[in-house]
């Protein structure tokens, strides 16, 4: 009988953050095709190959002043409009600061995938570690999860 290796946990640091933020579904067959906003709250979960020598995946504080910090600069009390919205010019007149054209339909889905895939490898890529998980409440009953 062959030996099995013992399985080395995985360890996530996770932190939440929350922004509110309007948006609408272009397309939408219901209510969410209109203009509305949500108090979305950010589940990250990080990994790492390893533990740093302080037995840590990553301090709480960088994933604040990093993925936290990119959500308040960019998003937060924005509206968020795809850029192929046809209302977008009209909503950029009306509220030249406070809105956002993203390059994608902003459903939670699209902005969780985002965030997992785009922003948090260019903010973490000099520390070792990985966005492994994004849970996006954008709703006390509805949300979305992107994982690698």
């Amino acid at each position: 009988m062959e030996a099995t290796q013992p399985h080395s946990p995985t360890v996530n640091a996770c932190r939440t953050h929350e922004i509110c933020a309007g948006h609408r579904v272009f397309g939408h067959e219901s209510k969410c095709s209109k203009i509305h906003g949500h108090n979305y709250s950010f589940e990250f979960h990080c990994n790492a190959e390893k533990l740093d020598k302080v037995g840590r995946v990553i301090d709480f504080s960088v994933i604040k002043s990093t993925l936290c910090r990119w959500l308040e600069d960019h998003w937060d009390h924005q509206f968020l409009v795809w850029e192929h919205d046809p209302i977008a010019s009209s909503l950029e007149v009306a509220d030249p600061d406070g809105v956002v054209r993203v390059p994608f339909n902003p459903t939670a889905e699209n902005l969780a995938e985002h965030v997992l895939t785009v922003v948090a490898p260019e903010l973490l890529a000099d520390t070792g570690v990985r966005l492994q998980r994004l849970v996006l409440h954008e709703t006390k009953k509805c949300w979305v999860e992107a994982q690698l």
